[in-house]
């Protein structure tokens, strides 16, 4: 026959495990939350930052990143919304050449601590082309990489917001 204190202790450190486990679930749980509600805040400031913005800057072409090689570029964005998971739907109005067309375009957003990365694999974008490219936003600037085929390059420049939503921001 078992040791009456020998069950004893082995329940109690039983209670004790379970206790403790379930401590840290709910340790766990409060994490999880703290961390969707800090990523919904990251989320809704993204969207902010860039509906209605303009993002203004340069592309280079790889082989050729002298400043007098560099492209201006110019892409009004009318409205980012989160679609699911990673997807957002991006309405951006892109002036390429002789081209200038507004574009719905779904985009997946991965976030590497509070830093949003827009990325694109081979996405076909109607009349313009099909393209690659990871772009971070950070601080009213972006910068990133992309390609089309057989070049590609870099890009980066500031994110201009309309002057009624600077004042709102100070």
């Amino acid at each position: 026959m078992q040791n009456p204190r020998f069950i004893s202790a082995v329940m109690l450190v039983g209670l004790f495990v379970v206790g403790a486990g379930s401590l840290a679930t709910a340790e766990d749980k409060s994490g999880d939350d703290k961390a969707a509600a800090g990523r919904a805040a990251l989320e809704k400031k993204f969207e902010q930052t860039l509906t209605g913005a303009t993002l203004v800057g340069y592309f280079t072409l790889s082989g050729k990143e002298d400043a007098k090689s560099r492209k201006q570029e110019r892409y009004t964005i009318s409205s980012v919304k989160k679609i699911k998971g990673d997807l957002w739907l991006f309405t951006a109005r892109v002036k390429y050449g002789t081209r200038d067309i507004t574009v719905p375009m779904p985009l997946h957003v991965k976030w590497a601590g509070d830093t949003p990365i827009i990325t694109l694999t081979d996405m076909k974008i109607p009349l313009l082309g099909t393209y690659t490219a990871r772009v971070i936003i950070y601080r009213d600037k972006y910068a990133g990489t992309w390609s089309a085929g057989d070049h590609g390059g870099h890009l980066f420049g500031t994110i201009e917001r309309p002057k009624a939503d600077k004042k709102k921001s100070k």
